[in-house]
């Protein structure tokens, strides 16, 4: 038996295919407008995470490039991530920097295995439901965790839970910053003119076209930065809290380990895992849905994979395929992952050029930053809809969401998934059934009611619809019993095993146990399990009218 060995093939490689001067110059172009975007995003992830602005950079860099080296998506820009702050905070507070870097490293290596073993494409099978309630409670989340910097609250260290960001923002409110406030509603107010009305009305403004691709957030973070310098503004700034931005290449760093430690981080390892695998196909898909290309979601996580493998050990933090610099490198043109690689070497050119620059930007104006993808990160038109769905749905997407908002992510993710999973199962077991045949449609049957009954099974027979079988074990006929699996679709080993226990009980009793229209997955299950041994051939009918003619005694019949 020939084993086939997993597939690698960067979508690098196909890219190149037929690529000339033009491609070059868009995705050069494009690399160079997603780099300026991710810049501010990359520091206050970074920050919002716990962790120095330049975690962010080195991330967006290191990362950013083997993604795009490695990975499965022509088009996708990786980097850190949002979805991340919540998690990354929790590790940083419960096992310090230490275990982050182990833990970040870990789920490179299980997000290298998934890819391996062919699991891309299970991820997908994670509910819709699921994923918006986490993802909303995370934005909630990040949301909250801004309030500090946008009041320009002094406080020393912010705890991770819900309940204790409130308790400690409430005893710092004495601090109140107004300055600070004002900043930052003026940095989101620019933001949001720049980024949804400046299209709009730049078309009769001279010159607006060619300002319009710059992003919002670059906009407002030189303004800010440039108010705060000239005015002298009280604002807490990266160089007064972290004292500015190093301008140079991160050391590689290897932290002490112990399996010890590491049996403690499964769980922030696992959940750094399946986080960044949501993240990156749900990304991937995006950008399949824009350009009409197809990811390969196996490769994909190879190469996320191996760019948190890598990444934690020179100073970053995880990361993720990202959807909104993603979205800015389509839109600017990109067709190859020539484009991410230019978007990593102009936040490497950034670092080692204008690094000192960064040290009057302003917090308040990060977290205005973060707000404004914190709202755009959620699906906040979905609580609306919820009416419009079963009680099922609502139930799971209102409980992952108030769970990750109040507890902890992993906790509403497994909570979610277990809610799924048994409505899953209760739907379908509803929507299998099993339905007398009468003598209507087989006149046959007319006057052998008590002694012969025929019974059609539709939809799955599984762990969850082996009631059917035993409600007709429960009254079965004095002479014979027809199962026509026709309309049967799928049949488990716990459906095998219940027809097992029927037909036994069937030979107990005397009845004559006759099956019919069994094909595809039910018959190579019934192969598999014995089962049609233990009927027997001469009791297996490729039709229903065939086994009722069989079962029916001549005399009647003529």
């Amino acid at each position: 038996m020939s084993i086939s060995l997993p597939r690698f093939r960067p979508a690098l490689i196909d890219s190149l295919k037929g690529y000339n001067r033009e491609r070059f110059t868009r995705d050069v172009a494009a690399g160079l407008t997603v780099g300026v975007v991710a810049l501010p995003l990359a520091m206050a992830f970074a920050i919002a995470s716990g962790l120095k602005p330049e975690a962010g950079i080195f991330t967006a860099v290191i990362a950013g490039l083997l993604i795009s080296v490695f990975g499965g998506s022509p088009v996708q820009i990786g980097g850190p991530a949002g979805a991340f702050i919540v998690i990354v905070y929790g590790i940083l507070e419960r096992y310090g920097l230490a275990n982050l870097i182990i833990a970040t490293a870990m789920s490179g290596l299980l997000l290298f295995l998934m890819g391996v073993l062919r699991l891309g494409t299970l991820v997908r099978f994670i509910p819709i439901a699921v994923v918006i309630g986490f993802t909303n409670g995370i934005a909630v989340l990040i949301a909250l965790s801004q309030v500090k910097d946008v009041l320009g609250l002094k406080v020393a260290k912010m705890p991770a839970d819900f309940f204790g960001m409130l308790h400690t923002l409430a005893d710092a409110l004495p601090t109140f910053n107004a300055t600070a406030l004002a900043l930052a509603a003026a940095s989101l107010a620019v933001i949001i003119i720049w980024q949804f009305f400046m299209p709009k009305i730049g078309s009769g403004i001279q010159f607006a076209g060619k300002l319009t691709p710059i992003p919002g957030s670059i906009v407002a973070l030189v303004l800010a930065t440039t108010a705060t310098s000239f005015f002298g503004l009280d604002v807490e700034t990266i160089g007064s809290r972290f004292g500015g931005i190093p301008s140079g290449l991160p050391a590689f760093t290897l932290p002490d380990f112990s399996w010890e430690t590491a049996r403690h981080l499964f769980m922030p390892t696992f959940t750094l895992a399946m986080l960044g695998a949501i993240e990156s196909l749900l990304c991937a898909r995006v950008a399949d849905s824009m350009t009409g290309s197809r990811h390969d979601p196996n490769q994909e996580l190879m190469g996320q994979g191996i760019a948190n493998f890598v990444t934690p050990f020179f100073g970053g933090m995880p990361a993720t395929g990202t959807i909104a610099r993603t979205v800015t490198n389509i839109k600017s043109g990109a067709s190859s992952p020539i484009a991410g690689i230019v978007h990593s070497l102009t936040l490497l050119v950034v670092l080692l050029v204008a690094a000192p620059l960064a040290s009057k930007i302003p917090l308040a104006t990060l977290a205005a930053i973060l707000l404004f993808v914190a709202w755009n990160m959620g699906e906040w038109r979905e609580f609306v809809h919820l009416r419009n769905y079963r009680l099922p749905y609502r139930v799971t997407l209102l409980a992952v969401f108030f769970l990750t908002v109040v507890f902890d992510l992993t906790v509403a993710v497994e909570v979610g998934l277990v809610a799924s999973l048994l409505t899953f199962i209760y739907r379908i077991s509803s929507l299998s059934r099993a339905e007398l045949v009468t003598a209507d449609a087989f006149p046959e049957l007319r006057g052998h009611e008590a002694e012969i009954q025929a019974w059609r099974l539709y939809g799955a027979l599984f762990f969850g619809a082996v009631e059917l079988l035993e409600r007709i074990e429960r009254e079965l006929p004095q002479q014979a019993l027809i199962l026509d699996l026709k309309n049967l679709i799928y049949m488990d080993t716990s459906g095998a095993d219940a027809l097992q226990s029927l037909i036994k009980t069937c030979h107990k009793r005397g009845v004559r146990f006759i099956l019919c229209g069994m094909s595809h997955q039910p018959l190579e299950m019934a192969q598999r399990s014995g089962l049609l041994a233990l009927v027997g051939p001469d009791a297996i009918y490729p039709s229903l009218a065939e086994a009722i003619r069989a079962a029916v005694p001549r005399q009647a019949q003529a």
